[in-house]
């Protein structure tokens, strides 16, 4: 490892700092992704028996239990339950625009990376060409054909490992990005149920008593 390095030339050493880089910028995005995942579908329907019984505490208590931007978004409209259905969607909608830079974070730190590995890469390459070919115009004689072989083995090694990089980092970034739509995909969910929710919860009380008065008027 440490001899391809050094026959890589200067270049490599910011290679590896961005392959270093990235690598703890995917890790601490995986790390965080799985720290905030939850299961929308249990986790609404149960808040949907403390909304549905007006039990906004409670439910207020159930999404602030866990942090996690769909946990916040429900927090958000369930603190403000007596508004309008209109409200209700801006303050979901406010409350996920909020957590979309959370969620982006160093998104475009390891798209940077991925473009910019290879050009070190190309770059090193074009520059111990350079120096190769230079030599070679300033040695006396003639030179050998292992002489060139080996200066262009040494300076191609830079773009093998620019791209060596690049392809996972690539990956990497394809994952979170689909990780980041996932999350966005459950709040805007989280959020079209809990409204609905809250706003059946306060019909269904109206209902409740039409049928009792109904049937005490049957029974007369």
């Amino acid at each position: 490892m440490l001899d391809l390095m050094q026959k890589g030339g200067p270049l490599m050493w910011p290679i590896l700092f961005c392959s270093v880089l990235a690598s703890a910028v995917f890790l601490e995005r995986v790390l965080y992704f799985h720290r905030i995942s939850v299961k929308v579908g249990e986790f609404m329907r149960g808040l949907a028996n403390l909304v549905g019984g007006r039990r906004y505490a409670e439910a207020q208590m159930e999404a602030a239990a866990t942090n996690g931007p769909v946990q916040r978004v429900v927090h958000s409209a369930i603190i403000r339950h007596s508004s309008s259905r209109e409200e209700l969607k801006a303050i979901v909608q406010e409350a996920g625009q909020l957590e979309v830079p959370k969620l982006e974070r160093r998104l475009g730190l390891l798209s940077t990376l991925a473009f910019l590995t290879p050009m070190l890469g190309l770059l090193g390459t074009v520059a111990g060409l350079i120096e190769a070919f230079q030599s070679m115009s300033a040695a006396s004689g003639l030179t050998s054909s292992a002489e060139i072989a080996n200066g262009i083995y040494q300076a191609l090694i830079t773009t093998a490992a620019g791209i060596g990089v690049a392809i996972p980092t690539a990956i990497a970034y394809a994952y979170v990005n689909a990780r980041v739509n996932a999350v966005l995909h459950d709040m805007e969910r989280a959020g079209i149920e809990i409204v609905n929710q809250l706003i059946e919860s306060r019909q269904q009380p109206d209902i409740i008593e039409f049928d009792e008065a109904r049937q005490r008027a049957e029974k007369r």
